[in-house]
């Protein structure tokens, strides 16, 4: 008697933020506080480099082109908020929570978001180098026509994360774990490390040609043509 062929498994997709933000007033303050508690503000074209807004709120905000070079953000909370053309190199976002949130045309470098918490987050176009995602969890997040440079996921929870028309170079996925983690869309994928913890991904049987190599120097398999 045949076998009955085993159901595949739908991807589950990540369901993305509806942020509406009502009206706002200017920021008037001379500087961020830290533990600060920002309710519909708008940030924009502000300098607020190497300023301390750890453990602050941002709720129902907007940052529009600030410049966020070491800006200190840690444990800072921003819900329904939308970051946009953000930039700056490492820019402290240890233990963050992102919920609701847009990010868009970033152009940012060595952001540390270790231990960071993202829930419902568009990253859509910029270009983010090395972005230090350790241990950090991520449920309900599109990476869409945007390109990451060494992005670090190691040790970290992906759950419904979808890459969409994005780039990602050398991705170190190290200890990671993946659930309905939807590469597919991709425009380029490369993985330097962590490439056996790709289950609970699906990716493209182009991807999958493409990655052979890495998955045969995994398990030990020496590919060569005849005679050599």
């Amino acid at each position: 008697m045949a076998q009955k062929a085993k159901p595949v498994r739908v991807v589950k997709a990540a369901r993305r933020p509806e942020v509406r933000l009502p009206a706002l007033r200017p920021f008037e303050g001379a500087r961020l506080a830290p533990d600060g508690d920002y309710d519909g503000v708008e940030f924009g074209g502000l300098d607020l480099r190497g300023q301390d807004g750890g453990g602050a709120l941002f709720m129902d905000c907007a940052l529009t082109g600030c410049a966020v070079d070491g800006t200190r953000l840690a444990r800072a909370r921003f819900v329904d908020s939308v970051l946009t053309e953000p930039r700056g190199v490492g820019t402290d976002l240890v233990e963050a929570s992102l919920r609701d949130v847009e990010v868009v045309d970033a152009r940012l470098g060595g952001v540390q978001a270790h231990g960071s918490v993202l829930e419902r987050v568009v990253v859509r176009g910029g270009k983010i180098d090395y972005l230090n995602l350790r241990k950090a969890r991520l449920r309900d997040v599109v990476f869409e026509g945007c390109v990451l440079v060494e992005p670090d996921f190691a040790e970290a929870s992906l759950e419904r994360v979808e890459f969409v028309d994005c780039v990602l170079r050398g991705v170190d996925f190290t200890g990671v774990r993946l659930r309905d983690v939807d590469l597919r869309a991709a425009a380029e994928l490369e993985i330097t490390r962590g490439i056996e913890r790709l289950a609970g991904a699906v990716i493209s049987p182009g991807q999958l040609m493409e990655l052979a190599p890495a998955f045969a120097a995994q398990v030990g398999v020496r590919v060569a043509g005849p005679g050599a």
